[in-house]
């Protein structure tokens, strides 16, 4: 390992196919690799992510090796195939989306396309797990939705202590409002495609919903062989994740009888069940079930941790 001395710490802020660019400061971006080392120990999960705090020793062509990756404040991963050796032989092993990011902000329309809150409560668990401090809930178009219509599929969340923002790009209609929620913030930014977040992003900062396109598409294009995962420094200050990886999110390392945890309306309600293996499906004495028909659950809620659990139970029973 390089002398501790002459290392310089820096912030990932792209990660494209094992090369890094680690950025030291305003001006200077270093493209770094992973040292054979660490680069091992990488092999069943993402070591290094965009996000992550680094140190680096700069080489003499003007690169540099990444020696040492700091503790990260949060993880923001999903489950991802494997393929060949990368996993070292598991069925699926860690994908990191983001480290370190302090907010994830998920959007969607008040319609076309109508708000998929079976997506969004998938979104919402991982945001959970992952240890991100702050999730964010925006709702835009909200110009072609009656506003008690919207604000009442939102009223659970709202309920739930989640931020949920109304905006209209075409409006301009909370933007000042989302300006000052990205300021500052390492954010995650995702959503379904259609929903606006182009157009709401470059009024938010000019060219900045062009330049998330670009890097999305650019990632897309290369998503049998590449990996592209950029940080973008905002102008007011900050950094926006775009992350397509989430659309297709499957939840990483959350066994099925731990999913109610992730919830947080159903996870107060687990210790009073009957029983301690309660699946809060057709249990006797289930709490969660009689919380659902009191109208302390929202059933559509209740409805995505059916859906959820069966998945990972079905994941759990072929792995």
């Amino acid at each position: 390992m390089a002398d501790e001395s002459m290392l310089h710490e820096g912030l990932v802020v792209s990660d494209q196919s094992g090369f890094f660019r680690v950025e030291l400061d305003d001006t200077q971006v270093i493209t770094c690799r992973l040292r054979g080392r660490l680069m091992e120990e990488a092999q069943s999960s993402d070591l290094t992510a965009i996000g992550d705090h680094v140190k680096i020793h700069l080489l003499p062509d003007g690169t540099g090796s990444i020696e040492e990756v700091l503790p990260r404040s949060s993880t923001l991963s999903r489950a991802v195939r494997t393929e060949g050796k990368r996993g070292a032989g598991d069925s699926e092993r860690e994908q990191v989306i983001i480290a370190n990011a302090d907010q994830a902000i998920f959007i969607f329309a008040a319609a076309q396309p109508s708000p998929n809150l079976k997506m969004l409560d998938r979104f919402l668990v991982a945001g959970e797990k992952s240890g991100i401090e702050r999730l964010v809930i925006i709702i835009n178009k909200i110009d072609l939705e009656d506003p008690s219509v919207i604000g009442g599929l939102m009223l659970p969340y709202e309920k739930l202590g989640y931020p949920v923002l109304y905006t209209s790009a075409r409006d301009r209609l909370g933007v000042e409002e989302l300006r000052a929620t990205l300021r500052g913030h390492v954010s995650v930014f995702t959503g379904p495609s259609g929903v606006g977040k182009t157009s709401l992003l470059n009024i938010v900062e000019d060219g900045l919903g062009r330049t998330v396109k670009t890097v999305s598409q650019r990632r897309s294009e290369g998503m049998h062989t590449t990996r592209d995962s950029v940080l973008i420094r905002l102008a007011m200050g900050g950094y926006l994740a775009d992350t397509p990886g989430m659309r297709s999110l499957t939840l990483w390392d959350i066994e099925p009888e731990e999913l109610d945890g992730y919830f947080r309306e159903i996870a107060p309600q687990v210790e009073q069940c009957k029983f301690n293996d309660c699946r809060h499906q057709h249990e006797t004495g289930c709490a969660v079930r009689a919380a659902v028909e009191r109208g302390e659950v929202a059933r559509s809620r209740y409805s995505s941790y059916l859906q959820l659990r069966q998945e990972l139970e079905d994941a759990y029973a072929v792995y």
